[in-house]
């Protein structure tokens, strides 16, 4: 796919760089020791030994492994200022949001969501992630609809591309677990759509390289609202060009309510509403069955995997090789910050290469699995397809992690570094659609005390009275 050439962008020479990943699966991943042209916002050359032009701005990449930056397709950045809350540390999920996020919806500003929002997308930024889908259910009845926007002035401010999954509970969808245990209530259907379609006007671009999207993406389709309206969500929603997202079987509560109140699996039951396909996606995705895995590839319908959270709330490891295997289409999300205590990618890619290994064997996963289910597996998922690989015509989004560290001496492959090691590794550079957004480990124009500061000030404005 080739991305539109933008104007304005100044050109860059990536050089020297000991080892590129592609984000191509299997043996293709592996790029070799590659320079790296980008031009007008994609990637013109890749190939070794190539001289700086005039005026070229030249970023120096000996001693670094170069890859595509990361795509975290589930996020959830308000929660950026509820790490570690001591009453639901040890809960898990449905308990978990009862005690953590939904008491304090209502406490959520603009303003807070702006703190939380920055400190999430610097962390993203500084593991090497260049594009953030954000699962943002800060909606209830009464309650402002202006955060979604705070997003957007964020993901801009910081060089994001950025994809707000507009989330939300509607009316008469009693058995929500969060909503269950709080004075709120959820919104209307009307209210919901008529955002959604305000979000869309302002927002939402439709080509393959872009840098706004908008995702109808109601909590969840079994709690969240009554069956019957996901089929009208799901036309919706089509009919505005917008794909589709929520959380599915993240724990065996999805289960048991599916069979409960509709006598099927979950995945069947979102099947039977119109909420399966290549412009849909799930989070999680922890308990399923064979014949669920098989209507998920059959459809199309991707996952975005998470399993630190998934590990932290207890709720199980996701069958993500099994996926894999049946053409599901693989992407990563860090999830929340609440159920996670880390906003890294590169603490997700860490877990999802060892997790699986731990649970089916040393061969359940390697390195080039991982980054590809986290760069173009992701990028797909999103509908980005100019996005997620080091190729000629493709969106110069990459991450030029630095290798200089006594933790990295004595590495036999410098190039699986990155996910075999984990965290700490030093982002050197990133680009997003060819502009630098990390410069020598720093995020330009950010001060990084100040945000400390408003950090601590959001949490005590969120504390428990």
């Amino acid at each position: 796919m080739n991305a539109k050439p933008q104007e304005g962008v100044p050109s860059l020479l990536i050089r020297g760089a000991d080892a590129v990943l592609s984000g191509r699966p299997g043996a293709a991943a592996r790029a070799g020791s590659l320079d790296i042209r980008v031009q007008g916002g994609r990637i013109l050359e890749v190939a070794p030994m190539l001289r700086a032009l005039p005026a070229e701005r030249v970023l120096d990449a000996r001693g670094c492994v170069v890859a595509p930056g990361w795509v975290n397709t589930h996020h959830h950045l308000f929660q950026n200022l509820l790490k570690a809350v001591p009453s639901g540390i040890n809960q898990p999920l449905a308990q978990w949001l009862a005690s953590v996020p939904y008491p304090r919806l209502a406490r959520f500003t603009p303003d807070l969501v702006r703190v939380a929002a920055r400190l999430g997308m610097a962390e993203l930024l500084l593991s090497g992630a260049t594009t953030c889908a954000d699962h943002h259910y800060l909606y209830h009845g009464g309650g402002t609809k202006d955060s979604g926007d705070v997003l957007f002035d964020v993901a801009q401010e910081f060089g994001m591309r950025f994809v707000l999954c507009r989330g939300g509970a509607i009316e008469a969808a009693g058995s929500h677990p969060g909503f269950s245990r709080t004075a709120l209530a959820p919104e209307s259907q009307a209210e919901m759509l008529m955002d959604i379609e305000r979000l869309c006007r302002s927002y939402h671009e439709a080509g393959e390289d872009a840098m706004r999207r908008v995702v109808l993406a109601p909590t969840t389709p079994t709690y969240s609202l009554p069956a019957s309206l996901l089929s009208e969500l799901a036309a919706h929603a089509r009919s505005l060009g917008v794909r589709l997202h929520s959380h599915l079987s993240e724990s065996m509560g999805y289960v048991s309510w599916c069979r409960e109140h509709h006598d099927c699996l979950p995945v069947e039951f979102v099947a039977r509403h119109d909420w399966l396909g290549q412009d849909v996606w799930f989070a999680h995705l922890v308990h399923l069955q064979e014949e669920e895995i098989r209507l998920l590839a059959q459809s199309g319908t991707g996952i975005a995997h998470c399993p630190v959270s998934n590990a932290r709330l207890g709720s199980g490891i996701a069958p993500v090789p099994q996926l894999a295997a049946a053409g599901v289409p693989i992407s990563l999300g860090v999830d929340g910050v609440a159920s996670n205590e880390s906003g890294s990618m590169l603490a997700e890619a860490h877990m999802a290469w060892l997790v699986h290994r731990a649970n089916q064997g040393a061969q359940a996963t390697t390195v080039e699995d991982i980054v590809h289910w986290g760069t173009r597996g992701g990028a797909q998922v999103l509908g980005l397809g100019a996005v997620g690989l080091i190729e000629p015509g493709m969106c110069a989004d990459l991450v030029v992690y630095d290798l200089d560290h006594p933790r990295f001496w004595g590495f036999h492959d410098p190039a699986s570094a990155p996910v075999t090691a984990g965290e700490p590794t030093r982002v050197r550079y990133s680009v997003v659609q060819g502009r630098v957004v990390v410069d020598d480990g720093r995020i330009p124009g950010l001060d990084l005390r100040s945000l400390r500061a408003q950090a601590a000030a959001g949490v005590r404005a969120l504390l428990a009275d």
